[in-house]
């Protein structure tokens, strides 16, 4: 995910047979290949000298505890790893003021924007929708009760903090944002 992207390791999928990586535990690690993307956002990042570079680090972090809940199930690991695995919701709080502060920096959205607004924008957009896939992955195991609840809601925020931050970089850089238009096909039909 950038999320795998953004630091975790999931080489350990290529050692995994077929059967096993049908299993939402394996599923919920992210994509193959993906955290190479990942390294690469947060590198343009600390090349441009952003603020929030250091944000990005501590999310890399944060991201191995992620992989740690979900490499333990509650249903068959021991009480000590359970407890030294638990995710708190303290990141989840911090993601949440870090949102605020470059939303309250940012105009208003009036219309969907689709990923663009630069290199940097667009890397962390490719994050975001990586991230959203985890997330959705992760549900199932924890409506199962296989994982904590908190992972789930840290992945949506994070998501949340991914999208907010790719509007904030391509500000910051002066690139303008990709605004959707719907596709009309009473308008092809009159061309032809």
């Amino acid at each position: 995910m950038v999320v795998w992207g953004l630091g975790s390791r999931l080489g350990l999928r290529r050692c995994l047979g077929a059967a096993r990586l049908l299993h939402p535990r394996f599923q919920s690690r992210g994509p193959q290949g993906v955290e190479d993307g990942d390294r690469f956002a947060l590198e343009l990042v600390t090349e441009k000298g952003h603020t929030f570079a250091e944000e990005l680090r501590k999310i890399q972090c944060l991201l191995q505890d992620v992989g740690s809940a979900l490499a333990t199930p509650r249903s068959s690991a021991r009480e000590a790893h359970l407890k030294y695995t638990t995710f708190e919701a303290g990141p989840i709080l911090e993601l949440e003021q870090w949102i605020d502060k470059y939303t309250s920096q940012l105009p208003p959205l009036t219309a969907f924007i689709l990923p663009s607004g630069g290199k940097i924008s667009s890397a962390l957009h490719f994050c975001r929708a990586v991230c959203r896939r985890a997330e959705r992955r992760v549900v199932p195991l924890v409506q199962m009760g296989e994982t904590d609840a908190n992972v789930a809601k840290f992945l949506n925020r994070l998501s949340d903090y991914l999208f907010t931050l790719a509007r904030y970089a391509a500000m910051k850089e002066g690139n303008q944002e990709k605004i959707y238009k719907k596709n009309d096909p009473s308008a092809e039909s009159e061309a032809l």
